[in-house]
């Protein structure tokens, strides 16, 4: 096989969908905010609370479902992550061992290329090639509804679906962080779509 005709062999930039059986494991998660992504950071699907919690990354919205996309190119994201700048490195790194993983994933490239062209802190960190997993961590958000609220996101990849992982926040018990996502969770529940 010649190198032109492993060219017409590229994957296509269009979104997978999960499996219902996903989306059902997410709604399943009542006191958590969870969602489902691919490795560019589509959100595939997301439960209720996941929702309540990141509003700004609704499909319909600029950030067109990808946190990526919200994270670099919407106003909001410095805001609404306490540290915005650590997000956003570990954001970059992650897209960095996906490009290497799979350098022919049109997608991809296409989020990388509009990505760098309208974010200046995405276009710096990219060219310094840093890589890094990213699987867990406790972040800050400052919510327009509650108010700050701390949670520890855990990333869990399924066997079912490869390609796929599932981020979901617990929080500590007993801590005014705890109470903020009950509120949230209230507001989220009186707030759904019919």
């Amino acid at each position: 096989m010649g190198a032109s005709s492993r060219l017409t062999t590229r994957r296509s930039p269009s979104r997978p969908r999960v499996r219902h059986s996903t989306q059902l494991l997410l709604d399943g998660m009542t006191d958590l905010p969870a969602y489902a992504r691919n490795a560019r950071y589509d959100i595939l699907a997301i439960n209720r609370l996941g929702r309540a919690l990141l509003r700004g990354v609704d499909p319909a919205g600029p950030a067109r479902g990808n946190l990526a996309r919200y994270i670099f190119l919407d106003g909001d994201a410095q805001t609404f992550y306490a540290d915005w700048e650590r997000v956003a490195r570990d954001t970059v790194a992650a897209l960095r061992i996906e490009g290497g993983r799979t350098p022919f994933d049109r997608g991809l490239t296409e989020l990388i290329g509009e990505l760098s062209t309208r974010s200046e802190p995405f276009r710096i960190w990219w060219a310094s090639h840093n890589v890094r997993l990213h699987t867990g961590a406790t972040k800050t958000f400052h919510h327009p509804i509650v108010g700050e609220i701390e949670l520890t996101g855990e990333a869990l990849q399924l066997a079912s679906e490869p390609g796929i992982t599932i981020v979901a926040y617990t929080v500590e018990p007993a801590s005014p962080s705890e109470e903020r996502l009950r509120l949230l969770a209230s507001w989220a529940a009186e707030h759904a779509p019919v």
